[in-house]
């Protein structure tokens, strides 16, 4: 394989990628990319209203349109399905970003574990679990359909090494591991090889969620939790939106025609140190 062979790989031109969760701090770094790679990205939202403006200022030869719908709610993904197939023709890769945490599933010194109401969980589990498992059922029967695609999901470091007070998230996303794996044989073995099911698992990285549990509201400086991940991470840092995009476009493209079932750590180290 030649360069210019291995750089049209990246060339997305023409190819349509669904995205869930494109308005957060790295799901929107996401989405400049693949954009920028030239591909049309079909932008999931419940809220038309903060999308429409992150899609005006995206700059690429792609395109980007908006679709109204809520991962949790089959009808709209079926509903938004269609649309994506009239505007665009066909979904070629679904981006599983949708996903978060609920400060009543998360145990502090005020909310032990004993307590935790069940709704804060069940909103937990239903928003990634069930948030990542209902747009690979909409999403990946088109792709059994034409035979080919390729669904990422988004997991964390929670699911690889559950952390401490995150109860609900930490189990949510080890089910997004699991279900990765399930689905990446389930399709390969049901319908078509040429369907790819990996995620990516971010390490910390400083994002709406979670900014004010790592850094000072008023100083900007480590908490102690902060300090804590640093300290067990052997590159030493936080990572920025941008340390996501080589792995997220490797898992896209056709340079990872041979790679399903996989979860990627993009965690500066965190997952191999001991702690020692």
């Amino acid at each position: 394989m030649n360069l210019t062979e291995l750089t049209k790989m990246y060339d997305f031109t023409g190819r349509t990628v669904v995205v869930t969760g494109g308005t957060g701090v790295l799901g929107q770094a996401m989405v400049r990319a693949i954009v920028g790679c030239g591909a049309n990205v079909a932008l999931v939202a419940r809220n038309r209203e903060k999308a429409e403006p992150q899609v005006a200022a995206l700059e690429g030869p792609g395109k980007a349109v908006v679709f109204t719908a809520d991962v949790l709610d089959a009808g709209s993904l079926r509903e938004a399905a269609q649309e994506v197939v009239k505007e665009f023709g066909r979904v070629d890769a679904l981006l599983n970003g949708a996903g978060g945490n609920h400060p009543g599933a998360t145990t502090n010194p005020q909310q032990k574990f004993f307590d935790l109401p069940e709704e804060a969980l069940r909103f937990v589990f239903d928003l990634n679990m069930l948030g990542t498992i209902i747009p690979s059922q909409v999403f990946g029967r088109q792709m059994a359909e034409q035979g080919e695609g390729v669904i990422l999901n988004v997991s964390s470091m929670s699911a690889v090494r559950p952390l401490t007070r995150v109860l609900g998230y930490s189990a949510a996303k080890a089910g997004v591991n699991s279900f990765t794996q399930w689905l990446a044989v389930h399709l390969a073995t049901e319908y078509s090889p040429s369907i790819r099911v990996n995620a990516i698992a971010p390490g910390f990285f400083l994002t709406e969620q979670n900014r004010f549990l790592l850094t000072d509201k008023e100083t900007g400086s480590l908490t102690q939790r902060g300090q804590s991940i640093i300290g067990h991470t052997p590159m030493g840092r936080f990572g920025e939106p941008k340390d996501l995009l080589g792995t997220l476009l490797w898992l896209l493209s056709p340079a990872s025609a041979f790679v399903t079932g996989v979860v990627v750590p993009v965690d500066g180290g965190f997952s191999a140190f001991g702690g020692v």
